[in-house]
């Protein structure tokens, strides 16, 4: 069993409202200021993510533990994010709600007061991903020209292309999993390059 953040997103590929298509980058906004809200309260603007990484790596490296209230917040913070994201890339018609639904989903791996995560990991991780943040770099870069594409073609017939969907959903779940890795910290399993 794969130790690995799992990303779910309900993909709407017929009958989409090709109104609110138009208007996505419009719509969004609001969302997207309670997200950056987060990140000014961390006092390191907008670079920040709003996601608490700093708590859990320092219990993780001193006490050997990763708090249950750091967890949650970070599995809420990246649910609301891939929901933000997945409405922004026209995955799906439904408003990003700031409490959670049936059409975006995140699980992480279960976690047991720390026994299962090496203690000197989170000094590291962020250095082993490199390769990682490359390769989604690549990866962001086509989802994002497959996204304006696609975002043609939905308004024009309100279908979203399967074949569209495959890649910007596999890119989502891609980024999804090096956060866990290296920045979340919620596991020691490097992730794999595919999508």
């Amino acid at each position: 069993m794969s130790k690995q953040i799992k990303t779910v997103i309900a993909v709407d590929l017929l009958n989409r409202n090709k109104t609110t298509v138009f208007w996505r980058g419009i719509l969004v906004v609001p969302t997207v200021i309670f997200l950056a809200s987060f990140s000014q309260m961390s006092g390191m603007g907008w670079a920040s993510t709003g996601i608490l990484v700093v708590p859990a790596a320092l219990t993780l490296i001193f006490r050997g533990v990763y708090p249950s209230y750091v967890l949650a917040f970070n599995k809420a913070f990246l649910e609301l994010e891939t929901r933000v994201v997945a409405y922004l890339l026209v995955l799906t018609d439904e408003y990003p709600s700031i409490e959670s639904n049936s059409k975006v989903s995140v699980t992480f791996p279960e976690i047991k007061g720390g026994a299962v995560l090496n203690r000197g990991l989170p000094l590291v991780k962020w250095f082993l991903a490199i390769p990682l943040y490359l390769v989604g770099f690549i990866y962001a870069l086509a989802a994002l020209a497959v996204s304006i594409v696609a975002w043609v073609q939905t308004f024009t017939t309100g279908a979203y292309p399967k074949w569209a969907a495959e890649l910007v959903l596999g890119t989502i779940e891609y980024w999804n999993r090096v956060y866990g890795y290296a920045i979340l910290l919620v596991t020691d399993e490097y992730p794999t390059f595919k999508l």
